[in-house]
């Protein structure tokens, strides 16, 4: 398999250089079950897009800080090779951001979280009976599907945690490519931002560890045509 990792990652602060970079993160998730897989690493964010679709075998799109309302030229311009990767039948896969991009570039809308943020290790609970517990850091949701999107998946206040859109659409509002230790780092990097009520709940939440290697797997039958 040869992915193209679309990374959104607009954070470029001291602490976002002590970590792997998104185009890191995925790849490494992804590999922990696939191996042998390739990956090329667009920073769409900085303007830098895939010339072609040919020979890619999947789409990857990542999350970040950065709202998918914004407006910016490069949002825009991600949002029409949504649609042509969509046009084209490609497997694609968006997390956090890239989930909302999905949903926004294809007729769905994006608007704030009804509750506020979401933050720390949350389950996410799919329609098939599966529970994983993945990281989360979103105040923005997909709050209207595109025609044909299927939701397959919930989480706390948030009715679409992840859906599809027939076999080439497979999305999810949280973060499974980040490690314990990075959101750890990450709750504590964030706490004089975020009301303290959020960053507690938070830090209570990471007694326990997200399941990257489920949901790794889960991502890896899409591409391959397996499951959704």
């Amino acid at each position: 398999m040869r992915i193209a990792v679309l990374m959104t990652n607009t954070d470029e602060s001291a602490f976002s250089t002590r970590w792997p970079k998104d185009g890191e993160k995925f790849p490494a998730m992804i590999r922990k079950v696939r191996p042998e897989w390739a990956f090329e690493v667009y920073p769409v964010k900085d303007g830098v897009f895939p010339d072609t679709l040919a020979g890619l075998d999947g789409v990857l799109i990542t999350g970040s800080p950065h709202s998918v309302n914004a407006g910016d030229a490069w949002v825009t311009r991600l949002f029409a090779l949504i649609r042509e990767v969509w046009a084209a039948g490609l497997p694609m896969f968006g997390a956090c951001f890239g989930h909302q991009a999905i949903a926004k570039a294809l007729g769905g809308s994006v608007g704030p979280n009804p509750g506020g943020w979401v933050f720390g290790l949350v389950e996410q609970r799919f329609a098939d009976g599966c529970v994983l517990p993945l990281y989360a850091s979103h105040s923005e949701q997909v709050t209207r599907l595109p025609k044909g999107a299927e939701a397959i998946a919930s989480g706390p206040d948030c009715a679409v945690a992840g859906f599809v859109m027939g076999p080439a659409v497979l999305t999810t509002q949280y973060h499974p490519e980040m490690t314990p230790q990075f959101m750890a780092a990450l709750v504590e990097h964030l706490a004089d931002a975020l009301p303290n009520d959020v960053t507690e709940r938070a830090r209570q939440s990471l007694v326990k560890e997200a399941n990257m290697a489920a949901m790794a797997e889960r991502i890896a039958l899409f591409y391959e045509g397996k499951s959704a």
